[in-house]
């Protein structure tokens, strides 16, 4: 008994270090922290992180390049999982002047952590090297996770299942290059592949490149292989309405391993205007072939 009372008292000590980028996924989980009364933390990036974000919260800004710095505000803050949460706009080695703690790091991997995924893995090493434990923003906030299946009243037509498996496949060999997440696909064709634009510029970029028939379809997968605590396709309701005035029919990303926020708001975005949304996985994508 003395054992299991240690452990449970070790669950409801342990503090969430947050580590926020861009985007809605930091504030849907500070929310859910909130909401369900957990300590966390807010280790802020300079010129990366919202200051409306941290506004009323725990929280200590840090510049992208210092470790060193970063680790100790963590330890001092008492924090003991950490969730790196959002988008952050990679930068160049001049913006992030690493301090003597960051230049041991890219010593260490050098040009192995030039992608996405790459640094994304070899920044969890380092945490987990100080003794933090990484988590998923699924471990953090409940329910953010795309759900499998048809969400809107509107599905796919056939000639968009069939753009579906394409970009699915497609989508598979940009995340293996670790260069991104998404392709736009309309009738077979591919009109665009997200790099470090984002999938919003994307869509936006592809506006122009849109042909008469049927429209765009965006497909959103995880890289193949992907650390699943970091970095997942995010989609919400500012993707629902730059979809909508890129003039989308709809948008498919992959179930279960991808972050679905604002999803009331998103899905009736969505059926007011007769797109779709769905939830894609390897199954689906079988059937579709069928």
């Amino acid at each position: 008994m003395p054992e299991q009372s240690s452990i449970t008292a070790n669950k409801e000590t342990r503090r969430l270090g947050i580590i926020a980028g861009g985007g809605g996924l930091p504030q849907a989980v500070i929310d859910s922290c909130v909401a369900n009364k957990k300590p966390f933390f807010i280790l802020a990036l300079q010129g990366f992180t919202d200051p409306a974000l941290v506004e009323g919260h725990p929280h200590e800004w840090v510049r992208l390049g210092a470790l060193g710095q970063a680790f100790a505000v963590l330890k001092s803050e008492n924090v003991t999982d950490i969730l790196m949460a959002g988008r952050l706009r990679r930068p160049s080695l001049q913006e992030i002047r690493p301090d003597a703690r960051g230049m041991q790091f890219f010593a260490k991997y050098g040009t192995a952590v030039l992608g996405d995924d790459g640094i994304l893995r070899a920044i969890s090493k380092e945490l987990e090297s100080e003794g933090f434990a990484v988590i998923g923003a699924q471990e953090a906030a409940e329910d953010i996770l795309m759900p499998r299946g048809l969400l809107t009243k509107k599905g796919p037509q056939k000639r968009h299942k069939q753009d579906i498996v394409h970009g699915w496949k497609i989508a598979a060999l940009l995340g293996e290059a670790d260069v991104g997440q998404a392709v736009v696909l309309q009738e077979g064709l591919v009109l665009g592949l997200e790099a470090i634009e984002g999938t919003d510029e994307l869509m936006k970029r592809c506006t122009a490149l849109r042909r008469a028939g049927l429209l765009p379809v965006l497909v959103k997968r995880c890289k193949p292989g992907q650390d699943l605590r970091a970095d997942l396709p995010t989609i919400g309701l500012e993707t629902v309405e730059t979809a909508r005035e890129a003039g989308f029919a709809g948008i498919a990303v992959e179930a279960g391993k991808a972050v679905f926020l604002d999803r009331a708001a998103a899905i009736a975005a969505a059926d007011e205007i007769g797109m779709f949304i769905y939830g894609v996985t390897a199954e689906d994508i079988e059937d579709f072939q069928a």
